[in-house]
């Protein structure tokens, strides 16, 4: 969204332009502005990149490489800004000022070189057409301009942190012998079991079903210590469904009364700049499923409960599927991002949802959250036949997050489609080794009857819920020492292992 201050940036780069040291000088050849690679071109180089790092940063490829992803995409470039000499901006993200002369100076600057550059080229727009949003909150803008010489400029200052396409979705199915695009095995088209092994849940007062693999981390036993009353969980994901009465006029029912739930829409589907946020309700059906996880109310009418049952949500749907891959996606998740981080009852934000490629603006949106005191928790990924070679995907990569991923009911073998390597921080048992369609219970869409979900997307929300049962237990509490209490209640701690970081958490050892 443009912000108000129009008059002051127009004043700054009129400033900077009587200032330049590049205008006259300034000659780029026009024929070498849009390299025009393939996507094909574009995907093996980040696909070198991810088996050489084991994560993406756009920074990694060309100019021309970007330039290219740019124009097989919306042609929109994201712009990461900051004062040249302005120190830990990552740090300080939560407490920055982007309306301040500093910060508005900077952004003018940023402007002022892409004009001179598109002067250059005899680009009849300037800078300041060009650009389709500006965040309200955030040091970011995103430009229509996909020319190299930009983005080389752009990479040679110190007031750029970052400058990289605003969409893009990776796929190396012609890089290698199969489909290989990232895709959720506990994603859209949710639907009720059509019938659930009595060995798969057991029924407790007043009538709701406990998943199977509760057990495996002493839920169960934990909820004579704490239920998650009185702590807010944020829930970024893609909605609540608005024909499950559990997560709406039921959630504080049966043995959950006394708490709230409240619903925000910040993804827009639409690709007009001026549409609104599509709204809260979930269209998909993961959104509902980690609601459900984290927080599905203990009712007398059959349906599963979640972790931390007497837990507040407040759930965002900040994206439409599961994939932050395009700019609307993003878009969505960084608005939601700043939204529960300026809430001061959140205290958790669980996330399963990613990408392989990393986003700097989601990035910003994760470390002002961060800086806000806010747990953030990630789905390590879910993927199909990349699993084997692919490891942790974005933002559960970031330091500020805590990744998790899925295992099998015969020690620690990760699920058929989980992700897992050193990112790793916990892990949950929510797949049974026997048969890999028998995973965790959830809310489905509508009705009593629970839902399977998998993956490490239901991993992420049970330990969001089991965080929310330690927090609970003294809401005073900081996001370290509760973060130590689950460390601690661990099963490889004080060691860490390779692949599973400290392993399931014991929710019972935790609260005690």
């Amino acid at each position: 969204m443009k912000n108000s201050l129009l008059p002051a940036m127009i004043l700054a780069i009129m400033a900077y332009g009587c200032h330049t040291d590049h205008e006259e000088q300034l000659q780029i050849d026009p024929l070498v502005q849009t390299p025009h690679y393939t996507l094909t071109r574009v995907n093996q180089s980040a696909y070198e990149v991810l088996t050489r790092d084991g994560e993406f940063h756009w920074d990694k490829l060309t100019s021309e490489e970007v330039s290219s992803a740019m124009t097989h995409n919306d042609s929109t470039m994201v712009i990461g800004f900051k004062p040249a000499s302005f120190a830990n901006v990552n740090e300080r993200l939560h407490e920055i000022d982007i309306t301040s002369q500093e910060w508005i100076d900077a952004k003018a600057k940023v402007i002022n070189n892409i004009d001179e550059v598109l002067i250059a080229l005899d680009v009849n727009e300037s800078a300041q057409d060009l650009i389709v949003m500006e965040h309200e909150t955030l040091p970011f803008i995103k430009i229509k301009t996909y020319q190299v010489a930009v983005i080389e400029r752009l990479r040679e200052m110190k007031e750029v942190r970052y400058a990289e396409p605003n969409s893009f979705t990776y796929d190396d199915s012609e890089i290698k012998s199969n489909n290989n695009r990232i895709t959720s095995d506990s994603g859209c088209d949710v639907s009720p079991a059509g019938s659930i092994p009595s060995a798969d849940y057991v029924t407790v007062a007043p009538g709701s079903k406990i998943p199977w693999n509760y057990y495996a981390h002493n839920i169960p036993a934990a909820w004579n210590y704490s239920t998650g009353d009185n702590i807010t969980v944020g829930l970024i994901d893609t909605g609540i469904s608005p024909d499950q009465s559990n997560l709406n006029g039921n959630f504080a029912s049966g043995y959950s009364t006394g708490r709230s739930r409240t619903k925000y829409g910040t993804y827009v589907s639409s690709w007009w700049w001026w549409a609104s946020p599509d709204g809260p309700n979930d269209q998909c059906g993961h959104g509902t499923q980690m609601a459900g996880t984290i927080s599905g109310p203990r009712t007398s009418t059959g349906s599963s409960i979640g972790v931390a049952y007497k837990c507040d949500l407040a759930a965002v749907r900040g994206t439409g599927d599961v994939i932050i891959n395009g700019g609307s996606e993003k878009d969505g998740v960084t608005d939601a991002l700043v939204l529960l981080g300026n809430r001061t009852d959140v205290k958790i934000i669980s996330m399963s949802i990613g990408d392989v490629f990393s986003s700097g603006q989601v990035e910003d949106g994760v470390r002002y959250a961060y800086g806000k005191g806010k747990m953030i928790i990630a789905a390590a990924g879910t993927s199909l036949s990349w699993t084997s070679w692919y490891g942790v995907i974005f933002p559960a990569t970031m330091n500020e997050t805590i990744a998790v991923t899925g295992i099998r009911d015969n020690g620690y073998n990760k699920c058929n489609t989980c992700h897992d390597g050193s990112k790793v921080d916990f892990v949950v048992t929510m797949q049974r080794n026997s048969n890999t369609d028998r995973t965790s219970l959830t809310q489905a869409m509508s009705g009593n009857q629970p839902a399977y979900v998998g993956g490490s997307s239901v991993a992420t929300a049970t330990t969001a819920g089991i965080a929310a049962l330690i927090w609970a237990t003294n809401p005073s509490q900081s996001r370290e020492q509760v973060l130590n209490r689950m460390k601690l209640a661990s099963d490889f701690y004080p060691s860490r292992d390779g692949n599973f970081g400290w392993g399931k958490i014991d929710a019972l050892a935790a609260v005690q």
